[in-house]
């Protein structure tokens, strides 16, 4: 029973530092450099004790190690997924398209969408026409799916985006 106490306890205290740890790689990437490193100092106490206790005890049992790395991995899960939602951010979409779906661009711009655009020229020297849009990363499918309305070929490069100034999210 004193096993499955610590391996339990093993287990949740690694989802919650991995957790942390994950907030805390976002965070600083998008430039909070203050809360994550409060975040950050949280984690690695609750890393420290739980490697301390998993480490110091006189149980010998695979069932530890097992518990350690199977709490890493679901803190991955969990981390990577609460972050998704929890953290707002913005991301930058680059689209190419077919010319001839230029006269379809007000069809994005109905959605919601702030649009800025350029002619091109593809492999192929075809005209093309290369969009450039910033959007809350909540609504990226929406916007893939208008893209895909228009264009099914289109081309579409996502990243992420650290820092807007003025323009349509004034």
């Amino acid at each position: 029973m004193q096993l499955f106490l610590l391996c339990i306890k093993i287990f949740i205290a690694r989802i919650v530092d991995v957790s942390l740890a994950t907030f805390v790689t976002v965070l600083t990437v998008k430039g909070k450099r203050l809360t994550a490193t409060l975040i950050g100092f949280v984690d690695v106490i609750i890393w420290f004790l739980v490697v301390r206790e998993a480490l110091n005890t006189k149980m010998d049992s695979m069932w530890i190690a097992l518990s350690y790395a199977g709490g890493y991995a679901a803190g991955t899960f969990i981390g990577t997924t609460l972050s998704n939602v929890l953290i707002k951010g913005k991301i930058s979409v680059q689209v190419v398209l077919d010319y001839l779906a230029s006269n379809e661009i007000e069809k994005i711009r109905g959605a919601g969408f702030a649009v800025s655009q350029i002619e091109c020229t593809g492999k192929d020297s075809k005209k093309k026409l290369m969009l450039f849009i910033e959007v809350d990363k909540k609504r990226l499918n929406d916007l893939k799916k208008t893209i895909n309305a228009i264009d099914k070929n289109a081309f579409m490069v996502v990243n992420e985006t650290k820092f807007v100034e003025n323009g349509f999210f004034k």
